[in-house]
């Protein structure tokens, strides 16, 4: 049985390897090679060993572990970031593993970090998705509307992410 709790600084090793593989499959027919290759392990580790000891702008993450009580997957997020929009929390990262993707831990995790902002004092969510990433299709199903699209600069490359969001958080909870 899946088990999700708070993710703790002891993790950003294997939320690093998941961000990193999630992304290189995720986004190998949608990114450059050159601009995929770009993430380094290192990188990543520090970057979760960072978010992790001392979060920023109310960040949150979760992590989900299999049977076997390895992390498969996570997500991140905390005020949204560009103040541009009506919406006051953000989805940062949500990954997970390929073999444990459309099993529903991604709706488990999702589901428990929609509740956790809303505990916290979230009434909305944004998540930004690279434009032709087909994953998008899992927030539209659940209720999410296209807000905006920008282009991203990944690596050397410009790449064109939209922004999905629910103005009411609790729509997003009645739908996992």
């Amino acid at each position: 049985m899946a088990q999700l709790r708070v993710a703790k600084f002891e993790d950003a090793e294997q939320i690093a390897n998941i961000h990193i593989q999630s992304w290189k499959s995720t986004y190998k027919d949608l990114i450059d090679e050159q601009d995929l290759s770009n993430i380094t392990l290192e990188n990543r580790v520090a970057l979760w060993e960072t978010i992790l000891k001392s979060p920023i702008n109310g960040q949150i993450a979760y992590v989900i572990e299999n049977d076997d009580g390895q992390v498969v997957g996570f997500v991140s997020g905390g005020k949204e970031r560009t103040k541009k929009y009506s919406y006051d929390g953000e989805i940062y990262a949500i990954y997970m593993l390929d073999n444990y993707q459309r099993m529903g831990y991604g709706s488990m995790l999702l589901s428990t970090f929609a509740k956790a902002m809303k505990e916290v004092g979230y009434e909305s969510l944004l998540v930004w998705v690279l434009t032709r990433n087909p994953s998008a299709k899992f927030y539209k199903i659940l209720g999410a509307k296209p807000v905006e699209a920008e282009e991203v600069t990944i690596g050397q490359g410009t790449y064109e992410e939209t922004a999905y969001g629910w103005e009411d958080i609790n729509e997003l909870i009645e739908k996992l």
